[in-house]
């Protein structure tokens, strides 16, 4: 009997101690950035599970201040008051700006009250017409400026804002810009000759015996 005694306390006191240390891993157990632990969280969501009564608010004991009312000018004060400003944005305003159907509605009226007018151009008209070119003087003017920009006949002046000062464009001895260098097909006959010297293993010098 006594060996059983202590089998039984033995088993007893492994339970017992089993269970302390489960509790006390729960409630020592990490907050992950709360004021509770594992456990007390969960027991706190099981708790508010089976509870009968609702949660309480959030903001009990909160304590608002009521707000003030408007404050409002009175009545003799009412009549100095300054007129609010009218809103200019818009389709009153003169100078709001057409959508392209408006502005094609403006065109087609202006053509249909100047039908019979024949000094009337309709600017419909000229896009159908011309179909975006440019006119032959305007395509005879580009071609004279073309050649004149060609020729350099506006070096003396700066056309854009991207061109360099006309200061930079003088060259300290003009016969320069009349050089015009080398030949291209010179040079490609000096090319090929240094190639098969090169390959030959002989010199440049040997060629001229």
């Amino acid at each position: 009997m006594l060996p059983k005694r202590w089998f039984h306390l033995g088993v007893c006191l492994t339970v017992a101690m089993a269970g302390t240390s489960m509790m006390s891993g729960c409630t020592s157990g990490p907050r992950y950035g709360t004021d509770k632990t594992a456990f007390q969280q969960l027991t706190d969501d099981l708790g508010k599970s089976t509870s009968l009564t609702g949660a309480e608010p959030k903001n009990k004991g909160v304590k608002y201040t009521p707000r003030p009312g408007l404050v409002l000018p009175s009545t003799a004060e009412k009549d100095t008051l300054v007129e609010p400003q009218q809103s200019i944005a818009s389709k009153d305003n003169p100078q709001w700006i057409e959508s392209p159907e408006e502005t094609r509605s403006r065109l087609v009226k202006d053509a249909d009250d100047n039908s019979g007018k024949s000094s009337f151009r309709s600017p419909l008209a000229s896009n159908a017409i011309e179909g975006g070119r440019r006119t032959t003087q305007e395509q005879t003017q580009a071609y004279r400026d073309a050649r004149a920009l060609q020729k350099g006949a506006y070096l003396d002046q700066r056309r854009s804002i991207s061109d360099p000062p006309t200061e930079y464009r003088q060259a300290d001895d003009p016969s320069k810009l009349d050089d015009l260098g080398e030949p291209e097909l010179k040079k490609q006959k000096k090319k090929k000759k240094e190639a098969a010297v090169a390959g030959s293993g002989k010199q440049w010098w040997n060629l001229l015996q």
